[in-house]
């Protein structure tokens, strides 16, 4: 796959390409790419006067940064203990189902939806909880989630 370097060196100069800024870039670039891709990371490594040892060492040191392709439709579903006990698990296993997902396999081929569980999105009085694109859905249920997916497919809701 071939990506827009020039794009990638505006996101550097408008950052700066000091170090200090490496998780700035890379942050910036994430949110253009929806991932860091091997080639681009070496790239800003080259760009910033940084070693490709170092920005991989920082990109997969943080949780927030992906290595890999996620969809155009990023959900997460939390499994924090208030959405847990309020069943969370379903909620996943349904939306693993209908988009024939598991942990193994996040992105749907189409790139049109990542499936991820996180720890905790910080809206313990709404569990259960899931986001898409971090747009929050409180209150969730296998059968709304269903109703969410199938609308987002439709485009009637936008994320």
């Amino acid at each position: 796959m071939e990506f827009d370097l020039k794009r990638i060196d505006e996101i550097i100069d408008a950052c700066g390409c000091e170090a200090k800024n490496l998780i700035t870039v890379l942050q910036n670039v994430q949110a253009e790419l929806r991932y860091l891709p091997n080639e681009v990371m070496e790239h800003i490594a080259k760009r910033m006067d940084i070693s490709v040892a170092k920005v991989f060492s920082v990109a997969t040191f943080y949780e927030n940064f992906s290595l890999n392709a996620k969809g155009e439709y990023v959900i997460k579903i939390c499994d924090g203990t208030a959405c847990h006990v309020r069943k969370s698990i379903p909620i996943l296993t349904k939306v693993r189902e209908l988009l024939e997902l598991s942990e193994e396999k996040p992105t749907t081929d189409d790139m049109m939806f990542t499936v991820e569980t996180v720890s905790c999105l910080g809206a313990c009085g709404l569990a259960p909880v899931l986001t898409v694109n971090d747009k929050v859905f409180p209150a969730m249920t296998p059968e709304k989630a269903e109703q969410l997916i199938q609308d987002i497919k439709e485009g009637k809701i936008e994320c």
